[in-house]
């Protein structure tokens, strides 16, 4: 009989069973995401959330209400929020980048995909397999798997990427050419030489990161209670756990 255990160097490895040749039933732990990278990744889902929630009323503005303006500054108080959520995903996404060069290797996951990897492909393919459920088995990773590292990259460091900067390119309409936002980010309207175009971007871009939240809470619940590791609660502890 043979028991999982977790190697030195993170691996998930095999490890002979007892003296009466039982399996040894074990929880192994491995410290995955340290503590820097779980307070980005909260701060940064509830920014999102707050961004997607005053977003949608930026794009879809409440019914006007009667009585004096000044009495009536609910969609100044809503871009208000809207704007200091993006600032703040903003600082705290820059962090998870400079992050990514000192921290460990499971920090620089979402950063890349290696797609030179053949044997990477496959293990994508067997996640697919996997969540379509036509496999029987689940592989165990330490960090994430192919499939979420792919997802992760694409679905989050990349749309997220563009949505802070298409973001601050509007912001700066209001604040002027003169402005840090738009010194840095003013680039954008040279591709889009039509503010609204950058609206209707980013307006989509929003959908896709909604679409992206509600395909990453449904994968996190669903490998907790199937792939028995634990993966919610390794956002909270740092320790990946693996059961039997």
């Amino acid at each position: 009989m043979l028991d999982r255990t977790i190697a030195p160097d993170g691996s998930l490895q095999t490890g002979a069973s007892d003296a009466h040749g039982e399996r040894v039933i074990g929880r192994p732990t491995v410290y995955v995401y340290e503590a820097p990278v779980r307070i980005c990744h909260w701060v940064n889902a509830l920014a999102i959330v707050v961004l997607m929630v005053s977003g949608y009323f930026i794009g879809t503005p409440l019914p006007s209400v009667g009585g004096e303006a000044s009495a009536h500054f609910l969609m100044g108080y809503i871009r208000f929020t809207h704007f200091a959520a993006g600032q703040i995903l903003a600082v705290f996404f820059l962090a998870r980048v400079l992050w990514a060069f000192v921290g460990n290797h499971h920090s620089r996951q979402i950063f890349y995909v290696p797609v030179h990897r053949v044997q990477f492909w496959k293990e994508v393919l067997h996640e697919i397999r996997w969540y379509a459920f036509l496999e029987r088995e689940p592989k165990m990773y330490v960090g994430h798997n192919p499939l979420a590292q792919t997802a992760m990259f694409t679905g989050f460091t990349l749309f997220v990427a563009f949505m802070i900067i298409t973001g601050f390119a509007l912001y700066s309409e209001g604040t002027g050419i003169d402005s840090w936002q738009h010194r840095l980010f003013g680039w954008v309207f040279a591709i889009w030489p039509n503010s609204q175009d950058v609206h209707t971007w980013h307006h989509l871009g929003m959908w896709a990161l909604v679409t992206f939240v509600m395909v990453h809470i449904y994968a996190a619940i669903r490998e907790d209670i199937m792939s028995r590791q634990s993966i919610i609660s390794s956002m909270v502890s740092g320790e990946r756990q693996f059961r039997e």
